[in-house]
């Protein structure tokens, strides 16, 4: 039985979903937060869906062995790809996973031109075209963005390296788009290029601050919702101290 003082267990790929634990903390400040990021086996984007289905039910086995009264899935190649599986298998357990944040770019331009910008794996799966679906006289451009989480996963969030890498997936688009979705929980680390690049007409939308409202109502409605002294512990497959150090730093920007 889940109790209020249990914790609340954040997974992704890598060091991305720490811009949704980011806003899962300030929304819920007096939970006790598990995050738990797969960089040994990043980035998830150029994986087979087989694979990340693997790698993700493993890494959930894991985290829900300890004291977990809810799972964020917060990446959205995992999401797209597991999420039903993992509620199929943990049917009394709060799960909620990531999606781009194309509803709320639609309502804002509902005949507007708007990119989202994600992995291969979350472009090409069902989860998104039935998305799209919902959003017929949206014009959406779908972009990839190859070598992207893995120059963020090796600590670089700004510079030569990450605006060189921009600007050529994104020159196609400037002065293009109304919105761009980050459809990546890695991509909110690199904001700042993205807005430079696109500069002032676009503007960009992730699915960060969506997620943590609806696993605060989900906590309330199960009369789950810790309100006291929180906490905060991040884990990393690769073990590193400089894995961890830069999570931290990551935690703490407000980019």
């Amino acid at each position: 039985m889940a109790s209020k003082e249990g914790k609340i267990a954040v997974f992704d790929s890598g060091v991305g979903g720490i811009s949704v634990l980011r806003e899962l903390v300030k929304c819920m400040p007096g939970e006790n937060f598990l995050y738990f990021g797969d960089s040994a086996n990043a980035p998830y984007g150029g994986k087979s869906p087989e694979e990340v289905c693997d790698l993700t039910i493993q890494a959930v086995h894991m985290l829900l062995s300890r004291d977990v009264k809810a799972l964020v899935v917060a990446c959205n190649t995992a999401t797209a790809v597991a999420i039903g599986r993992l509620r199929e298998q943990y049917p009394d357990t709060i799960i909620i996973g990531i999606e781009p944040a194309l509803k709320l770019a639609a309502d804002r331009y509902p005949a507007g031109k708007i990119g989202i910008m994600a992995t291969k794996v979350t472009l090409k799966e069902e989860k998104l075209a039935h998305q799209l679906e919902r959003f017929p006289q949206a014009d959406v451009a779908r972009i990839a963005a190859p070598g992207l989480v893995k120059l963020i996963e090796s600590g670089v969030t700004e510079g030569a390296q990450v605006e060189e890498l921009l600007n050529k997936v994104l020159a196609p688009y400037v002065g293009k788009l109304d919105a761009l979705v980050l459809g990546c929980t890695h991509y909110p680390f690199v904001k700042p290029v993205v807005a430079k690049i696109l500069g002032e007409k676009t503007e960009l939308f992730d699915g960060g601050e969506g997620t943590a409202r609806h696993t605060r109502k989900c906590l309330e409605q199960a009369g789950l919702l810790n309100e006291t002294d929180g906490s905060i512990t991040i884990e990393n497959s690769l073990g590193t101290a400089k894995i961890l150090e830069f999570s931290y730093k990551l935690l703490d920007t407000n980019s």
